[in-house]
C-alpha cells in the first residue's frame, strides 16, 4: 500500500518492541526514515537494524521520555540528522 511516505521522518517513541516497532517498520517499507527511541540499547540496536534492511536511514536513541532533557536530546538529533520532522508516533509508556 502507497500512503504517499516516501522520503518523509518520522520519530517513533517506544520503538525497541510491540506496537512502536511494528509502527517504525511499516514507515520504513513505506519509505520514511525514522528516528526511534527507546531506554533498552539491546533491542533498540536490534530494531534499528530491521528498519536500516528496509533500505531507508534510521537514528536510534537511548532515551527516556520520563525525562525533558532525553526528549530535548532525541527531537534535536533528529532534526539535525534528517532536517526536519513530519510525523510523531508517541507510543511510548510511562508506568
Amino acid at each position: 500500500m502507497d500512503f504517499g511516505l516516501k522520503g518523509r521522518v518520522a520519530l517513533v517513541t517506544g520503538a525497541s518492541r510491540g506496537i512502536g516497532k511494528a509502527c517504525a517498520l511499516v514507515l520504513a517499507e513505506e519509505g520514511c526514515h525514522v528516528a526511534i527511541c527507546s531506554r533498552v540499547k539491546e533491542t533498540l540496536d536490534e530494531a534499528a537494524e530491521e528498519i536500516r534492511a528496509k533500505g531507508v536511514e534510521v537514528l536510534p536513541v537511548q532515551a527516556d521520555v520520563t525525562k525533558a532533557e532525553d526528549i530535548e536530546y532525541f527531537v534535536t538529533g533528529a532534526a539535525k540528522k534528517f532536517g526536519r520532522i513530519d510525523i510523531l508516533v508517541n507510543n511510548a509508556g510511562t508506568g
